[in-house]
């Protein structure tokens, strides 16, 4: 049963990444048909990301009331009736529109699928899920290559996408009994027929409340500093390589591909270490390899040490996402750990959409150049908050015992 249920997560994970590189892909076939501009893929993105937001701070409401299983299946849905929506579009404002179900989509089924994994399954499973997604965030581009290619045009790429998710769907569907039985026997196992960590509603606190928690606030700002860094360092690594380097672009966009490689490949090994090191360290080595990638890219060199320097900051990546998510109901308890993952996903949105325009107007006014400045600063605040966060949680175990104990 566990390895069946765990076996359709996988599947889950990669149906996450399939439709994550798509539109990036497909713009350049898609816009000019549309009757839109280049800039306007951007407004597409904002609206996944708002709805993806918005999803994810209502996942704890909604997986204490409808499950996991449940809430993954819905979602999936969602998403394949969106990509659907996209292949029959004929306009910009129709994207826009198929957008919402899109992002909603995105938000709730992150959260509840990576919150289910915390709470039942080995550190070493979510690092390989999110190489997973990582794995599915490749296959779309293919997808989508292969159906311009083969004369289906980007639409579809994207139906060829959405019979994926919906076959997905199906599965989902069939698999929720194993959901069920994989929660009772973890309350079994842990003397717990409270089942807080489903759908009993346990501890619930409002937005502002959960904020106000010892160790939120850090967790949230350690987060959200992560996926800035990644994103910005993912979205303007090519820019970067040609604009103050002077390298070709064809050759840069191979070499920023290298940082996804690093974040795959490393999560792939890292789900082995996983075995001998906690996640608190796992988090503390990605900090450390990630700032000698930075301090590679620093160094006035370029060549062969730019090259390793990217790959290094995306193998120093690769552990601290999947290993801040695992932690969570360690550090905040399980009935609590869906509510604070709901809102580090948002953060993590948040740092996605902002940071790297951020530093766009820094590439554009001030020098592209401060591109390794820029993520240093972000990993030196990430280090701070999750080193903060530790400290506050070795102080609620401390206030635990005593208590415990008077």
């Amino acid at each position: 049963m566990t390895s069946l249920l765990l076996i359709i997560i996988y599947l889950a994970f990669i149906s996450l990444g399939l439709p994550d590189s798509l539109l990036g892909s497909a713009w350049p076939s898609m816009y000019q048909g549309l009757g839109a501009s280049v800039s306007w893929a951007g407004i597409i993105t904002m609206i996944i990301a708002a709805g993806t937001i918005v999803s994810s701070l209502a996942s704890d409401h909604l997986t204490r009331k409808l499950g996991a299983g449940k809430v993954t299946a819905i979602s999936v849905g969602m998403t394949a009736v969106a990509l659907f929506g996209f292949s029959i579009s004929n306009s910009f404002w129709l994207l826009c529109l198929w957008a919402v179900p899109y992002g909603l989509g995105a938000g709730s089924v992150d959260a509840a699928l990576n919150n289910f994994v915390a709470l039942h399954y080995p550190a070493r499973h979510m690092s390989w899920l999110h190489c997973m997604w990582g794995l599915g965030a490749s296959i779309g581009p293919v997808v989508m290559g292969w159906a311009v290619a083969g004369g289906l045009k980007w639409n579809g790429g994207y139906q060829t996408i959405s019979i994926m998710q919906v076959v997905l769907t199906a599965v989902l569907i069939f698999s929720l009994p194993l959901w069920r039985k994989m929660q009772k026997s973890h309350a079994v196992k842990t003397g717990d027929d409270s089942e807080v960590s489903e759908k009993n509603p346990g501890r619930h606190y409002t937005l502002p409340q959960l904020v106000r928690l010892r160790g939120v606030k850090e967790v949230l700002i350690c987060f959200f500093c992560y996926c800035a860094l990644e994103s910005t360092a993912g979205i303007w690594a090519a820019s970067y390589c040609t604009l103050y380097h002077g390298i070709s672009p064809e050759r840069a966009a191979r070499w920023a591909s290298l940082f996804y490689m690093g974040i795959t490949a490393g999560r792939f090994v890292c789900g082995f270490i996983t075995m001998k090191v906690n996640d608190r360290n796992m988090i503390r080595l990605g900090q450390v390899v990630t700032a000698v990638g930075i301090v590679c890219i620093l160094l006035p060199i370029g060549g062969n040490v730019l090259f390793a320097g990217l790959i290094l900051v995306g193998c120093g990546c690769a552990p601290i996402y999947p290993s801040i998510i695992h932690e969570t109901p360690i550090n905040f308890g399980a009935d609590l750990s869906q509510s604070v993952i709901g809102v580090q996903m948002a953060a993590a949105y948040v740092g996605t959409c902002l940071v790297p325009p951020l530093f766009g107007l820094i590439a554009q006014y001030i020098n592209i150049g401060l591109y390794p400045v820029f993520m240093a600063v972000i990993l030196v605040l990430m280090v701070i908050m999750s080193e903060k966060l530790h400290i506050a949680v070795l102080h609620k175990d401390i206030e635990f015992r005593t208590a415990e104990e008077n």
